[in-house]
């Protein structure tokens, strides 16, 4: 678990960097010496790809963009870029999408955006994308090719049904936060209903006095995210269990420690 969160703030970190230079040019040199001497989808120049890896990509990408209109393209670089170079060579516009693949950031991955991708997948997306699959965790566990293809395949997914707001799919770092802050709802709600006078069993005046904070944390954070990334209902199964779990504990806990308590200066 300590290892999970971890990696959760890890994750948190590299979003805000990568939100804050999101509007900054993944390019900064203009090198054509670099590109190949024939068409391709792929350029590959950090060798993070293998031969076949490359061979497959390339022929899904060309099939992709003849069947959707949408033209994906990759580049990896370590110490050698094209640069603006690609540009040209490939004709990328609104319609297309540069994934560029460089180890020297603190995030493996870079995009370059065309308006009509915006249009369908917001900046949002994008900062999660980048977060989810090219943190230096993901890339130790899965590889810079692994971290190459689920990011494109992510991207045609997400074009094949007509756009996405969210990265689709729940990491194991995000389904600990949703989790984490059901529970806390829950003990939010057991704290409030335990009651303060005699003859009352739930204190419904608190539970909904403190109703926005704990339909935040259990609705928002703790629910939303599930249902709009993934179908499956276990994760939302354990969230509610923890939530109900939650709010049992700190319910019997506050009645036999606070409240026990009021009752007794009363009665005195």
């Amino acid at each position: 678990m300590r290892g999970v969160m971890l990696k959760f703030w890890a994750l948190v970190v590299a979003a805000l960097v990568v939100l804050l230079s999101a509007g900054a040019p993944a390019l900064a040199y203009d090198n054509p010496d670099l590109l190949p001497d024939h068409p391709t989808p792929v350029i590959d120049l950090a060798k993070a790809l293998t031969d076949p890896q490359r061979e497959a990509l390339e022929a899904e990408l060309d099939d992709f963009e003849h069947v959707s209109g949408w033209k994906l393209r990759v580049l990896t670089q370590y110490d050698r870029t094209p640069g603006y170079a690609v540009k040209d060579f490939w004709h990328l516009d609104e319609r297309s999408l540069l994934l560029i693949a460089d180890e020297r950031g603190g995030n493996l991955l870079n995009f370059n955006v065309g308006d009509a991708l915006f249009a369908l997948m917001p900046r949002t997306f994008w900062v999660e994308l980048q977060t989810r699959f090219g943190n230096q965790y993901y890339v130790r566990d899965n590889g810079e090719d692994a971290a190459i293809v689920d990011a494109l395949h992510t991207v045609k997914g997400c074009l094949e049904i007509g756009g996405c707001q969210v990265v689709p799919g729940l990491p194991t770092e995000q389904w600990v936060l949703t989790l984490g802050t059901s529970i806390l709802g829950g003990l939010i709600v057991g704290f409030a209903a335990y009651p303060r006078q005699k003859g009352r069993v739930v204190e419904w005046a608190w539970v909904l006095l403190l109703s926005p904070l704990w339909v935040i944390l259990f609705g928002i954070f703790g629910v939303a995210p599930i249902v709009t990334r993934t179908p499956d209902l276990l994760p939302l199964a354990r969230n509610a269990l923890g939530f109900l779990g939650a709010i049992v504990a700190a319910y019997l806990i506050a009645q036999n420690t606070v409240g026990r308590e009021r009752f007794k200066e009363s009665d005195s």
